[in-house]
This record gives structure tokens, sequence and C-alpha cells, in this order.
């Protein structure tokens, strides 16, 4: 399948063009339209908030004299915890304009999660709601470093450790600050990425991963901007596919964002956002698509007009590409990346169209290659695995405080070359086509959200009842993966459903609600190597077996 010239002439002709100096805040705030509109936030009434650019700008100005009236430096880490709301990239911005590094977290983890993040980072402030506040209270005591924690709904007096009002706050803070002068290279963003042995790891990104998306965005939103662009996603900004892919360019072009509802995904509520508020381009992941494509004939019942959209975090399948053709007016153009260097893969429909599963080409700028473990290229059609060629603007600085995790992330060839080795399993074909294939790791894929397997076993220890465990994924329709654990109980303890529940429910509630095992299997062993480590792949080919 042929692609097309202007493409060719695009990918071969690119040239960066990184300034020195550069500022991701000052980049989606400073240098907007101060009276254009940045957000629309759909009210409960009905009605709808607009923030404007200047509004983000004052906001962000008066939360970055805050932090720094209370001793926050350059490079501090500031977490947010928050949903889809206006407070979550005002503080976003204004870290990135103070100089200090945006650190979020979703939502859904819980205090262990929270604990560990929040202490290995070193962070001095946070901003979250009551909700946080009340998981904070039960970790507070091992977070010396938190010196700042700010509530947008109001100061708490549940233990989390002084919060203080987010607003009231506000008000009493100076509106105009003068951004710190950041080099593209100083760091910006530190978001926590799970992997397959020991605990998350922190990938630190510059100010200039900034620039380094936009032109994979671009390209996968089908040129982005275009004249009346709306955007809007629905998943959560704390992960970097919706941040980076999402919230930022939009505010990078000066295009209005529709600001996600809270509460649980519902597919009607969707159609409708996106028809009452003229979405025209949108990323929704797969899973959300796939509870949408249960709607039956909803262009005739929705009147709304996308112009582009792209999902990523797992392979869509042409049973959804097409009904994404008949339904919602567009080719859904498929992305791949990892928060270490997102968006290097990608479709646009616009002037390609990838054969049958592949995810896309190589984005513009980025040289991707599929490479054995010592570095060879492979010839069309073998299997390796995806590697960037470094430096890319786009690529992660380093593993906080993990130089052992940073080095092995890299490979040289024989040319001396660097690489980054995603550690994600593909072929490329005679025309650079990119198929997935699989993880070289164990990393669990449910749902967009990649789920180190060790972090849910470790929480499963905590339970009283079970003596060790193993967590793989296994094949879902509706998710992709889910989190499957096999667990050896103590002894006296008596396998049953209701003790399977309990255990479930104890991870979902010490973890997050998208990690906990969403199947138990009680065993009296797990298959080990000789050095202890526990054989995953085996147990994957075991459930591969039962379900052939």
């Amino acid at each position: 399948m042929k692609i097309s010239e202007s493409y060719a002439q695009a990918w071969g002709d690119w040239r960066w063009e990184v300034p020195e100096r550069f500022n991701m805040g000052v980049s989606v705030c400073d240098a907007q339209n101060p009276n254009a509109t940045a957000l629309i936030v759909p009210q409960p009434d009905g009605r709808q908030r607009d923030y404007s650019f200047g509004d983000l700008k004052q906001l962000s100005s008066r939360l970055a004299n805050l932090m720094v009236g209370h001793g926050l430096a350059f490079g501090d880490r500031v977490a947010v915890l928050l949903p889809q709301m206006p407070e979550t990239l005002v503080a976003h911005i204004a870290a990135y304009r103070a100089g200090f590094v945006a650190m979020p977290l979703a939502q859904l983890f819980g205090p262990d999660a929270l604990e560990y993040r929040l202490s290995d980072s070193g962070a001095r402030a946070i901003v979250t709601d009551r909700a946080g506040c009340a998981k904070l209270a039960e970790i507070r005591d091992s977070l010396p470093n938190l010196q700042l924690v700010l509530s947008v709904d109001g100061p708490a007096d549940d233990g989390a450790g002084g919060a203080l009002d987010f607003h009231a706050e506000l008000e009493r803070a100076k509106d105009s600050f003068t951004p710190v002068d950041t080099a593209n290279g100083d760091p910006a963003l530190l978001i926590y990425t799970s992997g397959t042995t020991g605990d998350p790891k922190g990938a630190l990104l510059p100010h200039r991963t900034m620039i380094g998306h936009v032109p994979g965005v671009d390209f996968i939103f089908d040129f982005l901007p275009q004249p009346g662009d709306v955007m809007w996603t629905n998943a959560d900004w704390a992960w970097v596919g919706a941040l980076m892919d999402s919230a930022m360019p939009a505010l990078y072009h000066g295009i209005p964002q529709v600001v996600n509802p809270p509460g649980k995904f519902d597919p009607e509520a969707a159609f409708d956002l996106m028809a009452r508020y003229g979405v025209r381009c949108a990323f929704i992941p797969p899973t959300a698509l796939k509870v949408m494509r249960q709607i039956e004939n909803p262009r005739d019942r929705w009147d709304y007009n996308l112009r582009s959209m792209f999902s990523g975090g797992e392979a869509l399948g042409t049973p959804l590409i097409e009904w994404g053709r008949e339904q919602l007016g567009v080719t859904i153009n498929e992305a791949y990346g990892q928060t270490e260097c997102n968006v290097i893969v990608g479709g646009c429909a616009q002037i390609m169209t990838p054969p049958d599963g592949s995810m896309g080409r190589a984005s513009p700028g980025h040289t991707l290659r599929i490479l054995d473990e010592d570095g060879n290229v492979q010839a069309p059609g073998d299997l390796g695995t995806i590697c960037v060629k470094a430096p890319d603007p786009v690529m992660f600085l380093e593993y906080w405080n993990n130089p052992q995790a940073t080095e092995d992330k890299f490979i040289t060839d024989e040319n001396g070359d660097r690489w980054m080795d995603t550690g994600d399993k593909a072929i490329m074909d005679d025309e650079d086509w990119i198929f997935f294939v699989g993880r070289a790791d164990d990393v669990i894929n449910s749902a967009g959200y990649r789920i180190g397997p060790s972090e849910v076993e470790n929480s499963l220890m905590t339970h009283p009842a079970v003596a060790s465990s193993a967590v793989i994924g296994v094949p879902d329709e509706a998710r992709g993966e889910l989190v499957k654990a096999f667990i050896i109980l103590k002894d006296g303890e008596t396998p049953s459903d209701a003790l399977a529940a309990e255990i479930q429910e104890h991870v979902k509630r010490r973890l997050a609600a998208h990690e906990f095992p969403r199947a138990v299997e009680f065993v009296t062993e797990v298959p080990m190597t000789t050095t202890g480590k526990i054989q995953r792949r085996v147990l994957r080919e075991r459930e591969a077996a039962k379900a052939s």
C-alpha cells in the first residue's frame, strides 16, 4: 500500500527547530491571544463557563506567586491530583512558568500508589481536592517534604496536614508573574510509568517535549489546527496521552477545548457533548469507543460534526475503524508512543491509508528502526523491538533517581548511534508500515493503562491472607487485557469467592481502581526461575492454552 508523496516529502525533509530557551508554560499561555477562549466548561445546569487564555495567565500567575511565597524553588516537584477541570491546567501552567516540575497523579490511585510517587519524587506541593486530601491523611506522616497542600473545593480538616483553600489563597496572591527563563532541556514534567520489576519509574520530561509532541499530534489530528477546531478527550489528563496529545497541544495552538464533565463515562453523554459543544477533534481511547459503538445509529440521534479523531493505547481493529467511518464520519487515526517518547508512530487519514493491522508510520521528525537485542536492524518483515534514535526533542531526560534504569533503556548500534528501546515488539514492512506484535516485557495494557505486575503483587502481599502471588495480563474483549492474579494463600486460609472479592477490594482501595485483579485464581505454586523470579511468560502460555 503506497504512501502519498506529500507525506513522504514532509517526512524526508523534516528539520527540527528547537530554540535554546523555551518554556512550555509560556508557549501554551503567555504566547496566546489573551481574549481567545481556551476552555469550555459544561455546568451541571446545562450552561457553560468559558475561560480565556487571559484567565489562565492570571490564575497561573497567582498560583506561581503563591507557591514561590511558600518557598518553592526552581526544579521543585508540584503534584497535581485532580480530574479534568480548569484548576488542573492552571496548576500545570503555573509550575512550568515558575520553573517547577509538574507531576500528574491519577485520581484512581490509592494511598499506597500515592505514597510511593510523592515520597520518591520528594514533591514539595500538591494541588488536589477533598477526595485527594482524604487519601493524603492516611500517608501524611511519611511525606516530610510535602510542605503545601491546596484543595480546590475548600479546606480540609481531615488530617491532610493543613490543606489550604486553593481559591481563597489565590485571591490574596498577586495576579502578575514573570516566567522563569528556562532552557529547552530543563525539566518540566515528571510522570511515573509502571514497569515489570521493582517500583514504578518517574520519567522526567524537558520543556522541549512540547515542541517534540506537536508534529506527531498535528499529524494524527489530520493537520491540526484548522479553522473552527474544538478539542475534547474523555481521558484523564494525568495520563501522558491525554495531557500531551490533547490538552497541551490544544493550548499550544490556541484551540478551545471542552473540559470533560466528572463521573463515569456515559456513551450517550459523549455523543451529546460532541454535538452540543461543536467538538471537531477528539481523542477517545479504544475502551470508550467500544462502549460508544454499542449505541445504535448515533448519527440519527445527535448532530455532531467531527473533523478528526485519534485513538491509542491498544489496537482498534478493522471493525471499529469501519464503524468510525460510518457512524462518526471520520477515519480514526491510530497512534503509538510511550511516556518516555510519545507519539512517535501514527496515521493521518488525509494523506495515507495504513494496511490492515498497521498502527501507522514513524511520525515526522522521529527516526525509528526495528532492532534486535544487539542493535542490528531487522530486515522487512522480521520481528524486533521498536527503537527511537536519540537525541529526539520528545524524548525523556532520565528516570528520576534511577540512573541504572535510564542506562538500560538505551542501546548503541555498531555505528555508535544511540537508540531508546521501547521494549515493544513489532514488524516493519518494506514501505515502513509498522505492525505492533506485543511487549517484550510483562507490562499489562488494560483499557489504555500500562500496569506493572510488580506493583499489584506488592499490594496483594499486604492482605493478611496472601502468602505470595503472580500477576499477568490476560486477553479481554472490552479492555484489551485485564489483570489476573494467581494467589498462594497462607496456611490455614481457605480459597473462596468471598475471599477473592475481599482481596480484590483490598487492592482496589489501596492501589488504584484500574489496577486491581479482575480475575483471581488460587494456586499452590507459581512457576519460578532458578534465581527465584516469577515466570510470567509461562503463566501467559498456560492461559493461552486454556483459551484455545
